[in-house]
């Protein structure tokens, strides 16, 4: 399997790891905890780099979410679709803090989830956030 390719699917099940922490009202942590610490008992182990992706999004979550919350013009967290809450802070996470994956690519495999996964108006949405994130990288990371 190709690296796009394991890592697109990596980020699909961070996703499914934010988005059933979420919907379960469960710590993010300890649901990664419990899927990693006991794989077998699901469809199969998650991915490193989705591992890591769930952890980077842990380590800055509160500065994800004031970016998110600053930058979503007319938007609210609670507002959002939580797919597209959930793919916007894995998004943002791999723009601003995974120098491994160009931010366009970080960008576009986002918008493809939630094309997907979410409402007709997410990809629009999502695009714009995140690419606004995109160019205001060297000034939030300063």
């Amino acid at each position: 399997m190709s690296n796009l390719g394991s890592r697109s699917k990596a980020r699909r099940r961070a996703l499914d790891v934010l988005f059933e922490a979420e919907q379960r009202d469960v710590g993010v942590a300890d649901l990664l905890a419990e899927r990693t610490t006991d794989p077998g008992t699901h469809a199969s182990s998650l991915p490193p780099y989705a591992v890591q992706m769930v952890e980077g999004v842990l380590d800055h979550a509160a500065r994800i979410d004031e970016l998110l919350t600053t930058y979503a013009q007319g938007w609210t967290l609670a507002r959002m679709p939580a797919v597209d809450r959930c793919v916007l802070r894995l998004g943002t996470w791999e723009v601003l803090w995974n120098d491994d994956v160009p931010d366009a690519v970080a960008v576009d495999e986002a918008v493809a989830m939630v094309r997907d996964l979410s409402t007709d108006t997410s990809p629009t949405f999502v695009n714009g956030l995140l690419g606004r994130i995109m160019d205001l990288k060297p000034t939030l990371l300063a």
